[in-house]
């Protein structure tokens, strides 16, 4: 079994979940949404809700390789 960086193997209660938090807006969501964006920006996982995303497809699309499209 592998365990995620800073996860106990210790047993115990889990973790409460934290709620997803838009990187823009700062919009909150209790569970992981469907149509949120994630971008991982030097090792760091940022949220954006799917106003802010569609808002800014252009700029999220301008830093893709062109392989990806």
């Amino acid at each position: 079994m592998t365990s995620l960086p800073g996860d106990s193997d210790n047993g115990g209660s889990a973790k409460e979940p934290r709620p997803l938090v838009c990187a823009r807006c700062g919009t909150q969501a209790q569970a992981p949404q469907p149509t949120w964006t994630c971008s991982v920006e030097n090792g760091i996982r940022h949220y954006f809700c799917d106003a802010c995303s569609r808002e800014n497809l252009r700029a999220i699309e301008g830093r893709l390789d062109s392989a990806w499209w």
